[in-house]
């Protein structure tokens, strides 16, 4: 069984892809200008994680990413808290630098424009896991330490994240905060790495579950969008970037701004989690976008809680490099049921990396608005 995974996953992530003769052109990043940090108040740690993350969203709420949106807005949701590891935490308010032009319509999505779209599709009355279970357990050195699996993280509040620096770990932001106070196991946050169950020399058996070796979080960072109070928390801004007290020696994955799904190889996303119905175990999984909007991605990538926080990556143009790259260009958030012309769809989510998320993103990780000037 076990050579049949590694088979069919060779040839799924290996398998040469067709190039078009057409890419597309370099997106525009706008610039994010921090301003000094405000103390805060130290943080209650009185929330719960709540791993099995699910919203309902209607036409209005779909398409509110379209809608205009004032520099003022943008800046007041892009501002963000700091938690440090000894419990205090700061916030930082933002500018955000562009011409006009830039913002006219939605400024979330200048180049590329996603198309808001809804397909006709039959009711499904299934959540998280949709037909037959697409998923895979990563098992063997061959794949626990090779990328881009190995760019996979558990988080200890019971979530994935993945690793896109040597000192960064992007997650889901309900994993350490449910949009009112930071989760209880906040406190304390530890990023888990796998490592092979022989390690040690002893010889690999199903029975057997990957080990796994903690790291103590530094600081980690929270947009504003999403702490917003339980009653205004959407998935738009459900990301959290982590920092480790000190560097892994793991390769991660680079950040992109998520293009249109026409413009991804396959037209598909990958994504690899921690499913709770696979305890210890890392599990793959790919699938074609079904639906777009502004801020997410829809699709029926089969996932469990446990997932949430997982780097939802494609194969992307990258035009300095000239080829294919895989890039983490989403977070898998959760799910969520979607009512459109009175028919209620359920689908998984991830949030998209607009232009503005990747210029914070990338402002949290190198701390220098200057290197993000584009991708």
């Amino acid at each position: 069984m076990m050579s049949q995974i590694s088979l069919l996953l060779t040839h799924l992530l290996f398998l040469p892809l067709t190039l078009c003769l057409l890419h597309p052109p370099p997106v525009h990043v706008p610039t994010l200008v921090p301003h000094v940090p405000t103390p805060l108040l130290r943080s209650h740690f009185s929330a719960h994680a709540q791993l099995d993350f699910t919203t309902h969203c209607n036409s209005s709420c779909f398409h509110r990413g379209e809608q205009e949106a004032q520099k003022e807005q943008l800046s007041e949701k892009l501002a963000f808290e700091t938690l440090y590891a000894d419990g205090s935490r700061t916030l930082t308010t933002v500018d955000v630098e562009g011409d006009d032009e830039e913002f006219e319509g939605n400024p979330f999505t200048q180049t590329p424009r996603p198309r808001a779209r809804v397909k006709p599709r039959h009711k499904r009355v299934r959540r998280q896991i949709y037909g037959a279970d697409g998923r895979f357990n990563i098992q063997g050195d061959n794949f626990l330490l090779d990328y881009p699996f190995s760019t996979a993280v558990r988080i200890s509040t019971g979530c994935t994240g993945v690793l896109v620096s040597q000192q960064h770990v992007l997650t889901a932001a309900h994993c350490v905060h449910d949009g009112k106070d930071y989760v209880k196991g906040a406190r304390k946050l530890r990023v888990g790495f796998l490592l092979p169950p022989n390690i040690n020399g002893s010889k690999v058996t199903s029975s057997k579950r990957p080990l796994v070796r903690w790291a103590r979080v530094k600081r980690t960072r929270v947009p504003k969008g999403w702490i917003q109070g339980p009653q205004e928390v959407s998935m738009d801004f459900d990301y959290a970037l982590l920092e480790l007290r000190w560097p892994h020696r793991r390769p991660f994955m680079r950040l992109s701004v998520a293009p249109d799904s026409d413009d991804l190889a396959g037209h598909r996303i990958h994504f690899s989690g921690f499913d709770s119905d696979r305890s210890g175990q890392l599990v793959y999984r790919f699938c074609p976008v079904e639906q777009e909007s502004s801020d997410l991605i829809y699709q029926h990538c089969d996932a469990r809680p446990g997932a949430s926080g997982s780097g939802v990556y494609g194969r992307v143009w990258d035009n300095s490099l000239e080829r294919w790259e895989r890039k983490v260009i989403g977070i898998f958030s959760g799910h969520q049921w979607l009512e459109i012309d009175g028919e209620s769809r359920d689908y998984n989510v991830a949030v998209r990396i607009t232009p503005l998320k990747f210029a914070q993103i990338c402002y949290w990780v190198h701390g220098n608005r200057l290197d993000c000037a584009q991708d």
